[in-house]
């Protein structure tokens, strides 16, 4: 998770805490960084005009002075709906900000909702596959959102490894299998590399130099973007 997104889900951690506040040990522990990350980040929102107040001492921690949203008006079936897709997705790009996402939904809905929403979600049971290592994905995350240059080590399915710059262009999963496919500069062309077969990822300072989604060829007969999933 790059620190921007960050400091908007360390801010929503904040406003759910309410009136009882949150640690920064548990703030650390949350978004698997260090206490200096984290009261330096508090320091940035701080300084960025957030309300934030601090308590000191045993007991004590960090929370919003003021913390309120418009209402969200869904069904209680509409909030499973959103929990069970991102419930089943747990390797899905940008999963952890729909996880947030989630939460920030449920925390507004009015109190019948909520917890009507929380019997119904009591009912749906799924088997979730094991994400991929969470510092893969923030790289390729973040690479494909500032459209920068991710250096990845890839075993191939013949067990051979290479390390290769690539040019991020869309993540795919046609068959039930996460692809980030990209333009290889190794190979000079359009390569489909399996996620789960990326063992390390760096995000560079190169930009990427303009490959597009046209140039990848059309999808499988069973896969269309996300957009048009929600058209």
């Amino acid at each position: 998770m790059k620190r921007a997104e960050r400091l908007h889900a360390l801010s929503e951690t904040l406003r759910r805490s309410g009136a009882r506040g949150v640690s920064a040990e548990r703030l650390a522990r949350e978004f698997s960084v260090s206490v200096r990350t984290v009261k330096r980040d508090l320091d940035a929102l701080d300084n960025s005009g957030v309300p934030i107040w601090s308590r000191p001492g045993p007991g004590g921690g960090y929370g919003l002075a003021s913390a309120s949203l418009p209402p969200v008006t869904l069904s209680p079936a509409q909030a499973v709906a959103l929990m069970t897709a991102v419930s089943t997705a747990p390797d899905a790009p940008y999963a952890d900000l729909a996880a947030a996402g989630i939460r920030k939904v449920m925390d507004v809905l009015d109190p019948r909702t909520r917890a009507r929403a929380t019997e119904l979600a009591d009912r749906v049971w799924v088997t979730a596959p094991p994400p991929s290592s969470r510092a893969v994905r923030s790289a390729i995350e973040e690479a494909m959102a500032e459209q920068r240059v991710i250096r990845i080590r890839y075993t191939s399915g013949d067990g051979s490894t290479t390390t290769r710059d690539v040019e991020p262009v869309l993540f795919a999963r046609p068959s039930g299998v996460w692809y980030l496919v990209g333009w290889c500069h190794l190979r000079d062309a359009m390569r489909w590399f399996t996620v789960s077969r990326i063992e390390r990822a760096s995000v560079t300072t190169t930009a990427c130099s303009g490959h597009t989604v046209h140039e990848v060829g059309d999808p499988p007969p069973n896969a269309r973007s996300v957009q048009g999933w929600g058209g």
